[in-house]
């Protein structure tokens, strides 16, 4: 059948999931791009710059583990809702860290534990507070992917909904600096934490489970449904049962594919994080640039890595289309896509040329991982049943989290530690080597771990 006879309705879904994610990377990145105004504002040092972003990995590694199993549990609709509402409050919390901040210090005070400046512990708080509400993203988008769309076509609409990652990296530059400049940080949290809600109305409308979407055809929810209309003999055909029945979540431990999984994250989530949170200040530090510089660079390097993104999703197709199954496919994409970020090793020993050499090297470096995400996140879905699929991403998004929290407190180390002695190049240098290297580490031991596709079968 054509595409036409078969309908598109998943392709709308596919938009919402694109937006959501775009949402929640604006929301994110808000800190890092004010970030070196606001250092100079309250005095914080790299480390104190480190602590707050660790606060957000750290929460939201603990909260992926849980929010995939609740999503699982509540379904995708309600869950998203939740998720949304929090972090969008979270990020509006932000313009209010000093009101927070001395509240917490007060109540230390009465128990007698130390005060913390209060702009550190105030945008701590708003940073946990927004890191528990997103760490409900990924694995509700990866659930209602492998819901709404079948095998063959999960990692392209993975890369699709992922890029909006890169849309909001992009938008961010562009919008907060003119927000700042127009009304002050604080406005811009609050302007730009305020979006999450609209999005909520959208979401509630058009969303529902396949079987209970009226807007869907029969023909597609046939064509959805195919990978478990296969025969006995297939692989895929193992996933045909009972898609409700329950199953124990430690029993997901026992897989050497949820710890392939989780190792690819905990080795690679971390870069991305770096880059995101640390690159203005990089840029700041090595450059002399002001917020308002960053525009145009940071648009043009997240510009990249939607590109990415998108063809890193299209790509194991390539080799699907060659007779690979989906998983044996997306692991052939990956190891080519794990040598791309080695060029990020230039970066440093060619910046003086121009602040251009790192932005574009480093642009080639993130869009080799979004690629890369956009298929690490579809192996959950390639051997796991839809009812395990948030449980799993969860799973591998607290790796993730614990690898971006310890890459961030190296680098908040390593800055003050070379910053000191008038080598903060050299800092940079170690971190760039470390990002560039850990996708092939990654990919090795994922291998190692499956080295041949096979479905779970027994949860």
């Amino acid at each position: 059948m054509s595409s036409s006879q078969i309908g598109r309705y998943r392709w709308t879904i596919c938009a919402l999931l694109f937006c959501a994610t775009t949402i929640n990377y604006l929301d994110r990145q808000v800190l890092s791009l004010l970030a070196p105004d606001l250092s100079k504002e309250f005095n914080w040092s790299n480390s104190d710059y480190a602590n707050i972003t660790a606060a957000f990995q750290f929460v939201y590694a603990i909260a992926m583990l849980f929010a995939g199993r609740l999503i699982d549990r509540i379904g995708t609709k309600t869950a998203f809702l939740v998720a949304i509402a929090i972090w969008s409050l979270g990020a509006i919390m932000h313009a209010f860290a000093l009101f927070f901040g001395n509240a917490a210090n007060s109540i230390a005070s009465v128990l007698g534990l130390s005060i913390v400046p209060a702009s550190i512990i105030g945008f701590m708080l708003s940073r946990a507070v927004l890191a528990l509400g997103e760490a409900g993203n990924f694995p509700a988008a990866i659930k209602a992917t492998a819901e709404y769309f079948p095998k063959k076509e999960r990692s392209f609409a993975t890369g699709i909904f992922n890029s909006g990652a890169n849309i909001g990296a992009v938008l961010a530059p562009i919008t907060v600096p003119l927000i700042a400049a127009a009304w002050g940080w604080q406005a811009t949290f609050i302007i730009i934490g305020a979006i999450g809600f609209l999005w909520m109305g959208f979401w509630i409308v058009f969303y529902d489970k396949p079987e209970q979407q009226k807007r869907l055809s029969a023909a597609e929810l046939a064509y959805i449904n195919q990978d478990q209309n296969e025969t006995a003999n297939d692989a895929s055909a193992a996933q045909s049962h009972e898609d409700t029945a329950p199953f124990s979540w430690f029993r997901l431990l026992a897989y050497r594919q949820t710890w392939a999984f989780a190792f690819g994250k905990f080795m690679t989530d971390g870069v991305w994080w770096f880059f995101l949170f640390w690159l203005p200040k990089y840029l700041a530090a090595q450059y002399g640039m002001k917020t308002t510089d960053f525009v145009f660079p940071l648009a043009v390097l997240y510009s990249m890595t939607m590109i990415g993104s998108i063809g890193g999703g299209w790509f194991p197709s390539y080799f699907i289309s060659r007779g690979y199954s989906p998983y044996d496919g997306r692991m052939k994409a990956m190891l080519i896509i794990a040598f791309i970020p080695l060029v990020v090793l230039l970066a440093q020993p060619l910046g003086y040329l121009s602040f251009w050499v790192p932005v574009l090297l480093i642009g080639i470096g993130t869009s080799a991982h979004q690629a890369w995400s956009a298929n690490i996140f579809t192996t959950v879905s390639d051997m796991f049943p839809k009812r395990a699929v948030a449980s799993v991403v969860g799973i591998g998004g607290m790796a993730g989290g614990l690898g971006g929290v310890l890459i961030t407190k190296c680098g908040g180390w390593l800055f003050d530690y070379f910053g000191q002695q008038g080598q903060l190049q050299t800092g940079y240098t170690i971190m760039f080597a470390i990002c560039a290297l850990a996708y092939i580490v990654a990919w090795s031991v994922m291998k190692l771990l499956v080295p041949k596709y096979q479905v779970i079968t027994n949860l």
